[in-house]
């Protein structure tokens, strides 16, 4: 099964997609849709959600999931946050695709077996399961969008083993 997880960021965006069993997963794809601070914000998520449109074209998952909404500090981080996620949302239900929300908690708890690991903790069990070389996967946005397709790809193949549904 192809899975996409998508990092969502007003600045950075981050997409993985990976081919997995639930238990061994391979790269497939991964980059960083990079938009410009000084562009007004419609102009921002119109650039992002052609990006993951392409993606999704390009290498046609068969599933996907975002980190859920978590709380800021900054309520205008916040909600520049709810921006990119409503696109990504929209791109992806645009395609078809059941989509799974994961809390970063949830995440981390998968990946790397601890809910409150460290970024750089996340960051090796990510390259650890895919069998990368440290560094490769080229951005951090990247790195974390991988991990929720891995937590993902986890959750639904433990859900069809229980005999359950996917989220």
């Amino acid at each position: 099964m192809l899975v996409l997880g998508v990092d969502c960021g007003t600045a950075r965006t981050g997409y993985g997609v990976i081919c997995s069993d639930g238990r061994e997963h391979r790269l497939r794809a991964a980059g960083t849709i990079v938009t410009q601070a000084k562009r007004p914000l419609p102009e921002r998520l119109l650039a992002i959600a052609g990006e993951l449109r392409r993606v999704i074209r390009d290498e046609a998952p068969d599933a996907a999931a975002v980190e859920g909404v978590f709380h800021a500090v900054n309520a205008r981080t916040a909600l520049s946050l709810a921006h990119v996620r409503g696109i990504a949302l929209l791109a992806l239900a645009e395609a078809g695709l059941a989509v799974g929300e994961y809390s970063p908690l949830e995440v981390k708890m998968s990946v790397a077996g601890y809910g409150r690991a460290e970024k750089s903790q996340v960051q090796r069990m990510v390259h650890s399961l895919l069998a990368l070389e440290t560094g490769h996967v080229g951005s951090e946005d990247a790195c974390d969008a991988l991990a929720v397709a891995i937590c993902h790809a986890t959750h639904l193949s433990a859900n069809q083993r229980m005999g359950g549904r996917s989220r």
